[in-house]
């Protein structure tokens, strides 16, 4: 299928999880994941209307930005190293992956103007996955605030990788109560306003517990 087909089929599902909750349809960025994708393919996601990509490696998003540069708005979502930074940190306008003191002190070094970034949050607390565990957030968040360059607009999880409709509700959840936590104290650096969750095949769930900006790969470009 075509990544405009796909776009329709995902935008009728978002309607849905939107009008079940009771949110408005534009409180909701699709990101498209186009790491394991040509550029072509990446171009035409942005011709069938999408405006941002993610990728997940520094070459993958440097070989596409050469090709596609501007004309998208790029988010890096895969584990940085802080040695790449300096590499990627003008093209993209979004990091969904900080996850350490170190990577947060790299960011606030390179970059010239505050980066919007995603803590990222080991919600399951599975080995497997990167992340802040969710009991270090608040104290994590408190130690940036004299990072000028790094400003924290939200929290990201990656969800389990399963079935189980309540599992998925209450990684979301919590990351969302977790949110709510941070947000409340109102710090300079850190707004909070946003929840990265979401991905082919919970979406809907995490749209519906509050996610802002859900990551599309496989439904919508594909493999």
């Amino acid at each position: 299928m075509t990544v405009e087909e796909n776009l329709a089929a995902i935008k009728e599902k978002i309607k849905q999880a939107c009008k079940n909750c009771e949110r408005p349809i534009n409180e909701i960025t699709i990101i498209a994941v186009t790491k394991y994708v040509s550029t072509e393919r990446a171009q035409e996601a942005l011709d069938a209307g999408i405006k941002h990509l993610g990728e997940n490696r520094k070459e993958g998003l440097l070989e596409k930005y050469e090709a596609i540069g501007a004309n998208a708005t790029w988010h890096f979502i895969g584990t940085l190293q802080s040695r790449k930074v300096k590499d990627v940190i003008e093209q993209v306008s979004m990091i969904h992956s900080l996850d350490r003191k170190s990577l947060a002190k790299e960011i606030n070094k390179r970059a010239v103007s505050p980066v919007p970034c995603f803590l990222q949050v080991n919600i399951s607390e599975e080995e497997s996955k990167h992340g802040v565990q969710a009991s270090e957030v608040e104290a994590f968040v408190e130690t940036l605030q004299n990072y000028e360059n790094v400003k924290i607009v939200g929290l990201m999880t990656m969800a389990p990788h399963t079935d189980d409709e309540e599992q998925l509700r209450g990684v979301f959840r919590q990351l969302r109560a977790l949110r709510d936590r941070v947000r409340a104290k109102n710090y300079a650096h850190a707004p909070c306003e946003y929840l990265s969750m979401g991905m082919s095949n919970d979406y809907s769930l995490a749209i519906e517990e509050g996610a802002t900006h859900i990551r599309i790969g496989s439904s919508l470009v594909g493999e």
